[in-house]
């Protein structure tokens, strides 16, 4: 089974984590996730080369090269269309064990210990599902409820059922961002609401279907079996209908 993307490790937190321009400020706020942040401190600020952030970060250039070329877009965004910036989420994990706070190249001298985050409860992922009688809810844009799930390391901390309030399609995805939803499970999803929840940072595991509690586990097991090429869209419909996960839609649009 695919396994989820690496977390990437992080120094720490920016002191602030959100920006937003004078004047007026439309529409919802661009994502920025901490392993984007912390692509751009590395490489921008720090002048360090793709090769040393990703030593530092431990994961691949190639890796650094796709987050540094999305948070850049991102930042782009907010600087032309004048969008509100906040940065939280992403794949990530602060330096642990007996590695400085700010990393072994950092002049920090405090350590900080993994069961130190999750003494404190300080979740580094927050999961949520489609939700319905305990299961995968199978239709993204008309869920009513989401099971939110706080994780630190590989262990769930807590979990949270929230409804939806009558939202629904993209307007979704902007709901999740607020709660600091950085992954998402869900049985069919359509094209726009996957490109809102790429817009807000929000990664997305689609085609899943069962138990919502068995999906998060094996989701942090690395051994979810979902969809990448996950569609559910009303021009997708065939005569005889089409699946969205593993749940027939009919004649409907599932967004």
């Amino acid at each position: 089974m695919p396994r989820p993307p690496r977390c990437r490790r992080i120094c720490g937190a920016p002191q602030v984590d959100t920006f937003i321009p004078g004047g007026s400020a439309d529409g919802e706020p661009i994502v920025l996730t901490l392993d984007e942040y912390e692509v751009i401190r590395l490489v921008d600020l720090e002048q360090r080369t793709h090769g040393q952030c990703a030593e530092q970060m431990d994961i691949s250039r190639s890796t650094v090269q796709e987050i540094y070329e999305s948070a850049r877009r991102k930042i782009a965004a907010c600087l032309v269309y004048g969008k509100p910036l906040h940065i939280t989420g992403g794949s990530y994990r602060i330096c642990g064990g007996q590695e400085h706070l700010r990393c072994g190249r950092c002049r920090q001298v405090q350590t900080y210990d993994e069961t130190d985050l999750k003494r404190k409860g300080e979740p580094n992922m927050k999961i949520a599902v489609t939700y319905e009688n305990g299961q995968v809810f199978q239709h993204f844009g008309h869920t009513q409820q989401f099971k939110i799930y706080e994780v630190a390391g590989d262990k769930i901390t807590g979990t949270e059922v929230i409804d939806t309030n009558g939202n629904g399609h993209g307007a979704l995805a902007g709901f999740l961002m607020q709660r600091g939803v950085d992954t998402l499970i869900c049985g069919g999803i359509g094209g726009g609401a996957q490109m809102a929840l790429a817009a807000a940072g929000i990664r997305l595991y689609g085609g899943v279907s069962g138990d919502a509690d068995a999906a998060v586990n094996a989701l942090l097991a690395g051994s979810l079996g979902y969809n990448p090429d996950v569609r559910c869209d009303h021009h997708d419909h065939g005569e005889g209908g089409h699946t969205c996960g593993d749940h027939g839609c009919g004649h409907h649009s599932c967004h």
